[in-house]
């Protein structure tokens, strides 16, 4: 049976094909690092307007963690906050290559985005990523007032492997070894990284990122196998999914990840947590990086801030707190 593939996603394998662009596994991680920075901006359209950027620095738990704020209103007012965890494989990416998505998410939610720039693999291999996430979002929630945010509203999101971040926040949150999230932002997450789901290997043949890739990466994050049964690097082995934030999770059908995803996205919903779900079976992993060529990437983000500023809205409604004690 053929699979669908966007016309915008066609053309785009096919001309990355017609000028012999090397794999991303092909390379050495420096180099892919390098090419993939400077692909970014060349893939996205121009940056939304938004009241104010800035970056900052903290202290992490061995070295400094760069966050960069992104106001999407101006004025004084206390706004809801997004934390945001950029994806890459844990190899790749940085809150400059995602800023298009947070400055987007940022506007259309009238909100402030956070994006972390955790450190990267195979320099910093697991625990390092999981470790700076979890230091960002204690700063954030502790330092609410400076950055004149509301500290009860805190919701964690990212794509790809930044998806795999903050899955494992928002089940850190739950457990009350972190201040709770009150959402959960997903983009075709990692969830699983046994890689062994049944569409794993054949979902993306053809496509930009495919298996090989996805192996590729982790291969470098985490190289202990066993370790991957973790549910800090895997997070859907958690034993449980009860209690977690609601979730917005974006699946596509052209991505060794998405089976994963979806998989992740029904535990939620059996579990009695609420969960909006969104399967593109003709997209391919990535393509929200990707706005200039992907003509539905707009429409997506879009969509999914409306529902994240719903959730801040039926959160302010109820007057809840994700202050723990």
């Amino acid at each position: 049976m053929s699979r669908p593939i966007n016309p915008d996603v066609r053309a785009m394998v096919d001309a990355a094909t017609a000028a012999h662009l090397p794999l991303l596994e092909s390379q050495e991680p420096q180099v892919a690092r390098a090419n993939y920075a400077a692909r970014r901006r060349a893939d996205q359209p121009a940056l939304q307007p938004v009241a104010s950027v800035r970056d900052i620095e903290i202290d992490g738990p061995s070295s400094k963690i760069g966050l960069r704020v992104i106001r999407g209103v101006d004025g004084d007012e206390i706004l809801s906050c997004l934390v945001y965890f950029h994806g890459g494989g844990w190899m790749l990416g940085s809150p400059e290559s995602h800023e298009g998505i947070c400055r987007t998410l940022a506007s259309a939610s009238r909100c402030c985005v956070v994006s972390v720039d955790y450190r990267l693999a195979p320099e910093n291999p697991f625990p390092a990523a999981v470790e700076d996430a979890v230091a960002a979002f204690q700063w954030v929630f502790s330092h609410a007032d400076e950055l004149m945010i509301d500290a009860n509203t805190l919701a964690v999101g990212g794509d790809s492997a930044g998806g795999n971040l903050a899955t494992i926040l928002a089940l850190m949150g739950r457990d009350g070894d972190l201040p709770k999230s009150v959402y959960q932002l997903l983009f075709y997450p990692a969830v699983d990284l046994r890689l062994g789901t049944s569409t794993f290997a054949s979902a993306a043949e053809g496509m930009l990122v495919t298996a090989s890739t996805i192996r590729w990466f982790v291969d470098h994050y985490i190289p202990d196998v066993e370790e991957r049964s973790h549910w800090h690097a895997s997070p859907i082995l958690a034993e449980s999914l009860e209690g977690l934030p609601p979730a917005f999770v974006l699946t596509c059908g052209l991505d060794p990840l998405g089976e994963e995803g979806r998989q992740y996205a029904n535990r939620l919903e059996e579990e009695g947590v609420p969960v909006t779900t969104l399967n593109l079976p003709d997209q391919a992993h990535g393509f929200l990086n990707l706005g200039k060529a992907i003509g539905a990437a707009q429409g997506v983000l879009l969509y999914a801030a409306f529902m994240l500023s719903e959730e801040w809205r039926h959160v302010h409604k109820r007057g809840e707190s994700t202050v723990t004690t």
